[in-house]
């Protein structure tokens, strides 16, 4: 599925800024946090992306993963409803400053998922 692959996509161009400038990838995870939408979006935002992964785990090379990244992505939604917007704000300005030394090694692992996203999906659709 396509949208997988631009999911990907968008992994490896984020995780090239998390990689070259991993302070200004913290500082701009607080400056996000601070927006009134902050909440709303990454919620939606997760729980969209994984009914995409669950719908179309079909098309891929490998569906079991893709189905179990859906759920995850769901699951994590669910999670930020229940946990709320001040503590998700919270934790957001907590792990930027926490983890601002993991950034960019998180950023390799994140771009080599990209295109592990990527592949697989192109893969699939070419199977199919």
């Amino acid at each position: 599925m396509y949208f997988i692959a631009a999911f990907g996509l968008l992994m490896m161009c984020l995780s090239v800024i998390m990689m070259v400038n991993p302070n200004y990838w913290s500082d701009q995870i607080v400056n996000f946090s601070k927006k009134p939408y902050f909440h709303w979006f990454e919620l939606i935002s997760r729980i969209g992306a994984g009914l995409v992964f669950v719908l179309f785990n079909e098309s891929t090379l490998y569906p079991q993963l893709i189905l179990g990244i859906g759920y995850l992505l769901i699951a994590v939604g669910i999670g930020l409803l229940i946990t709320g917007s001040v503590k998700h704000r919270g934790f957001a300005v907590w792990s930027a400053e926490k983890f601002k030394s993991t950034f960019r090694f998180a950023g390799v692992g994140s771009f080599i998922f990209g295109i592990f996203l990527i592949y697989i999906s192109i893969i699939g659709v070419l199977n199919n």
